[in-house]
């Protein structure tokens, strides 16, 4: 399956992921939380990678024509246990 992804900030901690798979295309917005990820260890780390690196995980771990219309890095965090570990591993690679 082919994806590409398309991230922009529109707001403070707020980016706009559009995506296309198979033919289909949909957005979405990643809320990230500053506190959140101090929390986790990722503070200070630019959140644009972040978000890239979570869009990535996510659709390692669901088809991108379910991602919800609103991601919230700590309903990730909620749903896949390993998502904070794998996340800090993911960007300490790059």
């Amino acid at each position: 399956m082919e994806k590409s992804f398309d991230i922009e900030l529109v707001n403070q901690n707020e980016y706009l992921v559009r995506w296309a798979a198979d033919g289909q295309t949909g957005e979405s917005l990643v809320h990230t939380n500053p506190e959140f990820l101090a929390e986790v260890g990722l503070g200070g780390i630019d959140e644009l990678r972040i978000v890239e690196e979570t869009t990535t995980y996510l659709a390692e771990h669901q088809p991108v024509i379910d991602f919800p219309q609103t991601v919230d890095l700590e309903e990730i965090a909620a749903a896949y246990g390993d998502y904070a570990e794998q996340l800090k591993a993911r960007l300490d690679a790059k």
